[in-house]
């Protein structure tokens, strides 16, 4: 069968910097690398995912028995290494189980438990869905491995203030906006917040990232894994449905009332809490607006000033 990478894949790894061509390279290979991984596991190919995910290939997949897996292929530059790493970890409690790992220093493709794709969080009413997200991310928080290979909230987030800080100073955004939530992150990463530990995180948790299951009903899938304080995990569900919070009558009452209750729930600081959501709204916000989505960078902007 074909392996034509969905538009939703190309045009989001468009938008990744690419300053070696190695992403172009890799999308231009896709097809091939999908071929050799299906054939080094020995499952037959049913169909692509569509429109699929922004930074990988998922491909739905059988074993000759006609038992369901899914392939996922993502760029060396995803770091899929790390994802391993840390389904490996989590062992299939709260996340979705890995299949096979024999080959995946080959090619980096991960060979997953088969959920279902069309039915995450997103499909419930929001009050139980985000129950279910906290629920989710209990059995996601656990210390990480010794010698794990994760980067730290700090790193991850330096990055991200450089650019952001560029971005301002370019004209990008809104200046008073991304001042706020670099002071914010600096504030935050000067120390961790009282009796917090560093935990292994999601890393980008929000409700499409959680997919209804069999041997469980909801698990995470998709993990950007990063190692620090839960109020930064906490904070992009925070902001989750951006479309839904800014149409509400509720407005920046509502937003803060949100913050207030994910935190309660998962006994996270208030104040962290708000700060990470903000740190984080802008700099995808800005993000956003520099890759030319101008309807989600607004929605986010207009958010974060809620904060």
């Amino acid at each position: 069968m074909a392996f034509e990478p969905p538009q939703r894949l190309v045009r989001a790894l468009g938008e990744t910097p690419d300053g070696d061509g190695s992403t172009a390279d890799w999308l231009e290979r896709l097809p091939r690398l999908a071929e050799a991984a299906l054939d080094r596991r020995a499952v037959r190919a049913q169909r692509v995912q569509a429109p699929g995910g922004r930074s990988s290939l998922v491909v739905l997949v059988q074993y000759e028995d006609g038992t369901p897996a899914v392939l996922k292929l993502a760029p060396p530059q995803a770091r899929p290494d790390r994802e391993l790493a840390a389904l490996a970890h989590w062992g299939g409690f709260g996340a979705v189980r890995v299949l096979d790992t024999r080959h995946h220093g080959e090619d980096g493709a991960l060979l997953l438990e088969r959920l279902q794709p069309d039915v995450s969080l997103r499909s419930l009413p929001e009050a139980k869905a985000l129950l279910e997200a906290c629920g989710t991310l209990r059995r996601l928080w656990v210390k990480p491995p010794d010698g794990h290979p994760f980067e730290t909230v700090a790193e991850r987030t330096s990055r991200q203030a450089g650019a952001l800080r560029a971005a301002a100073e370019a004209g990008a955004g809104s200046a008073a906006l991304a001042e706020a939530a670099l002071a914010a992150r600096d504030e935050l990463t000067a120390g961790p917040g009282p009796g917090e530990d560093q935990l292994l995180l999601h890393g980008n948790f929000r409700q499409g990232k959680v997919l209804a299951g069999d041997r469980a009903p909801w698990l995470a899938v998709g993990p950007e894994p990063v190692v620090g304080e839960r109020a930064y995990d906490l904070a992009r569900l925070v902001r989750d449905r951006p479309e839904d919070q800014v149409a509400s009558a509720a407005g920046a009452a509502g937003a803060r009332r949100r913050v207030n209750k994910l935190a309660d729930s998962l006994e996270v600081d208030r104040d962290r809490l708000r700060g990470w959501t903000l740190f984080r709204a802008v700099e995808s916000g800005t993000r956003a607006l520099a890759a030319g989505r101008r309807r989600d960078a607004e929605l986010l902007l207009e958010f974060a000033t809620w904060l």
